[in-house]
């Protein structure tokens, strides 16, 4: 079985064979992957959001399946539902969409909240439950959603709850012009979606995301990142603080991180990579922030500045 470092070298040589420029973001949603974490991207329209994710899930060779949310989607199109069978005079369970291992959850904040709240307990859980029976979802389960940052018609903000449980929250951003022309001379035409070969598959990806509990963290390390998610509350700059969910998942993504880097132990440049893409969502800024131009960018590398950092286990290389 691939390790974590030669995991991410054959998805990322997979995925840029349509997706160019981007294996920075590729190397964070693989740890988050490897950390059992869900992924937004939160972008402009067109800098490809979803054939990343597309491509993301053929190289990981797992089962996948594309949600377009609008605001008329029910519960229901997302998790099934219970409908009643003449021949048998019974209810037959009708599985929705969800029932996969990675879910596109296309432009979440246009459904409604009532449908948008259908993948809480999914996403925290790993379960569904339909007309009181609950039902596990397969081995992994990734929700990777999108949404359009600048579009507020007919749209409906993420709630707090919701953002919560999104591991990392990463933008693509636009390409330069060396890689645009890049990407018009590779995938111009038509995108090579059939070029992509699988690497792994669901059970060799479990067995990846069990590894990532044996690389160390020390206690002075696991210390850091509680005081870097604590100082984010009773901030004057922030309304809302990070969550201890917060917390768990600057830990685990940082162990992904580490073990990606081909290390089994986590050092503070892990944290700090993962500080902005798992906290900056689930800030909610103050008035005073917003007078100042404090952006929760800021704010969180001002908090990595004066947050003491511990020795790192890099040094004993030196």
């Amino acid at each position: 079985m691939l390790n974590a470092r030669e995991f991410l070298k054959k998805t990322d040589a997979e995925v840029s064979k349509t997706v160019v420029g981007k294996s920075d973001r590729l190397r964070l949603a693989t740890a988050a992957v490897l950390a059992g974490g869900h992924i937004l991207l939160d972008d402009l329209p067109g800098v490809g959001k979803t054939t990343f994710v597309k491509s993301f899930s053929m190289a990981l060779g797992c089962g996948f399946k594309r949600i377009q949310f609008t605001p008329d989607l029910l519960p229901s199109d997302v998790v099934g539902m219970n409908i009643f069978d003449r021949g048998t005079s019974s209810f037959r369970r009708v599985d929705g969409p969800i029932m996969t291992n990675i879910l596109l959850a296309d432009e979440l904040n246009r459904a409604i909240p009532r449908t948008q709240s259908a993948l809480l307990e999914a996403m925290a859980e790993r379960q569904v439950t339909l007309d009181g029976e609950t039902t596990p979802l397969p081995s992994p389960f990734i929700v990777m959603a999108t949404q359009n940052p600048v579009e507020s018609e007919s749209t409906f903000r993420l709630p707090a709850a919701q953002l919560d449980r999104f591991m990392l929250c990463l933008s693509l951003g636009y390409l330069n012009s060396g890689e645009e022309a890049e990407m018009l001379r590779s995938v111009g035409d038509d995108i090579p979606f059939d070029s992509i070969r699988a690497v792994s598959d669901p059970d060799s990806i479990v067995a990846l995301q069990e590894q990532m509990r044996d690389v160390s963290i020390t206690e002075d390390m696991t210390d850091y990142i509680v005081s870097l998610v604590s100082a984010t509350r009773g901030h004057p700059m922030l309304r809302l603080g990070a969550s201890p969910r917060a917390t768990r998942d600057l830990y685990r993504c940082s162990k992904a991180l580490a073990a990606i880097s081909n290390r089994d132990f986590v050092t503070p440049d892990d944290v700090h990579e993962l500080l902005i893409p798992v906290l900056a969502h689930r800030l909610v800024q103050s008035s005073e922030a917003g007078v100042t131009g404090k952006t929760k960018r800021s704010v969180l590398l001002d908090i990595a500045e004066k947050t003491p950092v511990p020795p790192s286990r890099n040094k004993l290389f030196v």
